[in-house]
């Protein structure tokens, strides 16, 4: 497992220094030949089901049936079509950003190499719900979306004016604790305290300044990606207007 209470940024090859390790796959997951993958982990908590990284992949097409977990996805390179009983393709295209819901009926298909972020969570506790449509359960960001106003800047505490926030919830899954959506703010500025839940970031617009208790800065902006782990004490800066995507798994209720 990899838990360390540290920001993360993504890389869209991996680490540097380390890259992406080649995945040993089973022929019976695909009706196609079997691909060549890899992947690198950034986040792992296997007792959560919780998993964040990069990953890449020749053609394929994954045989039919139950997708194994929520998942948030930002297409890096290439194409995906999500096939469903009826052989209706859901086309998902570079650069954006999608969720599939655990358990839905679908096939993974592709041609040509495809590269994604990915934030995937499936309780390993909770049995595969039985589900015989995949209707819904595909859902694409857009981020030209109308958002409501925000009453709370929850999960920042903001030191001095509260700043103008906007959100939009586009994915919850079947169990209420993994969201996906967008969210902007103006200027802010953060106490430092431990951030309450798990958070991946797409960011859209503008830049953020996260520093952890040791002063460490993490500097982000448009393009960029990062993940944060429950627990991790930092605060935000803001000097202009940002907008991000987002996935968040939040296991306080349970």
């Amino acid at each position: 497992m990899k838990t360390e209470k540290r920001i993360i940024r993504l890389e869209p090859f991996g680490p540097a220094k380390t890259g992406m390790q080649k995945m040993h796959l089973e022929p019976e997951e695909f009706q196609s030949k079997i691909p060549m993958q890899h992947i690198h982990v950034y986040y792992e908590d296997e007792t959560l089901g919780l998993s964040v990284g990069v990953w890449d992949t020749t053609s394929m097409q994954e045989v039919f049936g139950p997708y194994p977990g929520n998942e948030f996805m930002w297409v890096l390179e290439g194409q995906v079509s999500m096939i469903d009983g009826d052989d209706n393709a859901t086309v998902i295209k570079k650069g954006q950003t999608f969720c599939v819901r655990n358990a839905i009926p679908v096939s993974w298909e592709q041609e040509g190499f495809l590269r994604k972020f990915y934030m995937t969570y499936a309780d390993p506790k909770a049995a595969m719900p039985e589900i015989t449509s995949s209707e819904g359960g595909i859902v694409i960001l857009d981020a030209a979306k109308k958002m409501g106003k925000l009453d709370s800047t929850e999960p920042l505490v903001v030191n001095g004016e509260i700043p103008l926030q906007h959100e939009h919830i586009f994915f919850t899954n079947d169990a209420k604790n993994m969201l996906a959506g967008m969210w902007d703010s103006g200027a802010l500025d953060s106490e430092m305290r431990p951030f309450p839940w798990y958070e991946f970031v797409q960011m859209l617009e503008g830049v953020v300044t996260i520093t952890e208790e040791d002063g460490t800065p993490h500097i982000f902006k448009a393009g960029d990606a990062f993940f944060v782990p429950k627990g991790t004490v930092c605060s935000w800066k803001i000097d202009r207007y940002v907008k991000k995507f987002y996935a968040i798994l939040d296991l306080s209720s349970d």
